[in-house]
């Protein structure tokens, strides 16, 4: 299974670690951020990596070059970043089958091998793996909405009023025909193709879409204190083992 890890954005909020680097590059721990998700999809045995860059590029192709832990890399440009649904269609000339996508600026460690294993069952389509957090996170991120039978039947970005607390994490499992419904997204209030908005038209098209509930610790950086929240993160990681 190919991972297309989406790692073309500015980090503007990471300023000035960003000023003269793509925030995949930023360190966490001495190390790449970039390289933590990296190790789990290895860990989960992904076959290739189709890396989407953009900010900086360059920087990110002379660090990584054509392999990962012995994974190959594949590069694709994303020229304008215009939402995820839109960087995700920048790898779909690279993709023909099921295959995982991971937000390359989150750190992570859990039950990520749950995500493959589900969307390895016959019929299903897609698989997402969903944290419950406070209503003020969710606000700032994609949102599942629930029938009384706690079903998912839809899911809407950064809501103002959250409908659940139940929301998206970094890692996403796919078959190809998510592709369509990202062409057949329109941008959204903020100029964006949300991927949001392509999951929520599978689900109004009765694809099977399962969720898996996170187990563990994630941190997604955006700012300076969710580095240092990542960076204690990776040191527990470490301790652990």
């Amino acid at each position: 299974m190919k991972a297309v890890v989406l790692a073309a954005g500015q980090g503007t909020r990471l300023r000035p670690l960003t000023d003269d680097k793509p925030k995949p590059l930023v360190e966490v721990g001495g190390r790449p951020l970039l390289s933590y998700g990296l190790d789990r999809l290895v860990e989960l045995g992904v076959s290739e990596f189709v890396l989407v860059v953009g900010y900086r590029k360059e920087a990110l192709i002379e660090h990584y070059d054509d392999e990962y832990a012995g994974v190959p890399i594949t590069y694709v440009h994303q020229r304008e970043q215009k939402g995820l649904a839109h960087a995700l269609l920048t790898a779909e000339s690279e993709v023909d089958d099921d295959f995982l996508v991971f937000n390359g600026d989150n750190v992570v460690w859990g039950n990520l091998r749950e995500v493959v294993e589900c969307q390895g069952r016959d019929g299903v389509h897609a698989t997402l793996l969903v944290d419950e957090v406070s209503r003020a996170e969710a606000a700032d991120t994609g949102v599942f909405v629930t029938d009384d039978e706690g079903r998912v039947t839809a899911v809407v970005e950064k809501p103002d009023d959250p409908p659940s607390t139940r929301v998206l994490t970094g890692l996403f499992a796919f078959d190809p025909t998510i592709f369509h419904a990202c062409h057949l997204v329109q941008p959204s209030d903020r100029g964006e193709y949300e991927l949001t908005d392509a999951i929520d038209l599978f689900l109004r098209a009765h694809r099977r879409v399962e969720t898996v509930p996170f187990e563990g610790d994630r941190v997604n950086v955006n700012t300076p204190d969710d580095r240092e929240r990542a960076q204690r993160l990776v040191a527990r990681m470490a301790d652990e083992g």
